[in-house]
């Protein structure tokens, strides 16, 4: 029990730290999800101990923090009425703690129901995958998403598109389960690499969803958990502006 406590404790330290940096950056959407996160874990960490001591510094400290997080969402609010929203992240060459949680996670609330992904390069196994890892995070969110289109690009090696369709396919049959309909469609001519959110979220990731390079194995740290995974350097641009008209698909 005391050992769960100690590593609940380091784990609320660990993402208010997270918090208070990405905060100093101004990266502020994203460090209000942190300050949230770890206030939940101090929460039960402030639950499980008989410290008196110890309570009393918690609550001091959540208190700056739960000040801190309703300051910045109310000031992200303010520049998300404003249509002004844009925050820029750079993901250094082999740096961690990037995932499309972070990313995209503040993109899937309630009035989404609608998703545009242009990536040129969801063809090879690993490519498609993360197209995956991108579809169960919206699967898993509380969102009522109905539509996920695709524009990609067409894999001319021999048999990778017979692959790359038959797996995409696979894909659209899975999603179908969870009552999203999965439309695809190639381009030879598409370079950009945007996510749009019918909500009024724009992603644009310089290497799209590709961000992560290869472990050295498949009994390595990062090879399960891509917090843990190195990633290629990159530029993730996010944006808001008021929806406007996102026509379905005929």
């Amino acid at each position: 029990m005391v050992d769960k406590q100690s590593g609940m404790e380091t784990a609320a330290i660990s993402v208010l730290k997270r918090a208070v940096e990405l905060d100093s950056a101004q990266r502020f959407d994203e460090a209000v999800t942190c300050y949230q996160e770890g206030l939940q874990l101090l929460m039960e960490v402030l639950k499980s101990t008989s410290d008196v001591n110890k309570k009393t510094k918690f609550r001091d400290k959540m208190k700056q923090y739960m000040d801190r997080a309703e300051e910045l969402k109310v000031h992200v609010a303010q520049e998300k009425d404003n249509a002004k929203f844009h925050e820029q992240i750079h993901i250094a060459a082999n740096s961690t703690g990037h995932t499309y949680q972070h990313f995209f996670g503040r993109c899937l609330d309630e009035k989404l129901t609608e998703i545009e992904v242009e990536d040129p390069y969801i063809r090879s196994t690993h490519q498609i995958y993360n197209f995956l890892r991108f579809c169960e995070l919206v699967v898993k969110s509380n969102t009522k998403v109905e539509w996920i289109k695709l524009t990609t690009g067409r894999d001319d090696t021999v048999n990778g598109h017979n692959s790359q369709t038959a797996r995409l396919s696979e894909l659209a049959t899975s999603l179908r389960r969870h009552n999203i309909e999965l439309s695809v469609e190639f381009s030879n001519t598409l370079h950009d690499r945007e996510i749009r959110f019918n909500n009024g979220w724009v992603v644009k990731i310089g290497r799209g969803l590709d961000i992560y390079k290869a472990t050295e194995g498949k009994f390595v740290v990062g090879f399960c958990d891509f917090e843990l995974r190195h990633c290629h350097e990159t530029t993730v641009d996010i944006f808001y502006s008021k929806p406007g008209s996102n026509p379905h698909p005929s």
